[in-house]
């Protein structure tokens, strides 16, 4: 599915064609992500674990693993605590195609990248003040659990720190 063609609802690498529609949506929800210019998003690409949008950027994933040179107070807590895991940095859908599960089939690919290259640990965070009760849920409905909680950016935004812990690679290539 990754290779082929993404139609309106195809699930597709981010390409450079379509970083700027990538930008416009993530800069729409600045508040729950972050702010990004052109060079930030491009150099998060260039050394994503992970990089995925679906159809003509309805909503994508982003996610970096414990390798990435990356300063995001929230991806170097998980780099302190866990020696290897999968950094989900940024996922957003267009808010006219929500309700048609694709969080969580970006996320499904995610988990199923993740498993072939055996981590065993995702991680996120999701905001807590200012509330994201939308991503609380979702991301409790897939079994992520707290694992911790801090206030960043000068205290302006708390978040809360989620896992998910993946089966060992032996149970995947058993299922």
């Amino acid at each position: 599915m990754i290779g082929q063609a993404a139609g309106d609802d195809g699930l597709a690498a981010i390409s450079p064609d379509t970083e700027a529609a990538v930008l416009a949506l993530n800069n729409t929800h600045a508040t729950e992500l972050s702010w990004l210019d052109r060079g930030r998003l491009s150099a998060l690409l260039g050394q994503a674990f992970h990089a995925r949008r679906i159809g003509c950027v309805a909503a994508f994933l982003l996610a970096l693993d414990e390798s990435a040179d990356y300063d995001s107070p929230n991806y170097l807590w998980f780099r302190a605590r866990y020696p290897r895991f999968v950094y989900v940095d940024r996922v957003v859908v267009r808010p006219a195609a929500r309700g048609r599960g694709l969080a969580r089939r970006l996320y499904a690919d995610l988990i199923g990248h993740a498993a072939a290259s055996a981590h065993d640990i995702m991680a996120c965070e999701v905001n807590a003040d200012p509330p994201n009760p939308a991503s609380d849920a979702f991301h409790a409905a897939l079994g992520f659990t707290e694992v911790g909680s801090a206030a960043i950016h000068g205290g302006s935004k708390t978040v809360r720190y989620l896992t998910l812990c993946l089966p060992p690679a032996r149970e995947r290539s058993a299922g």
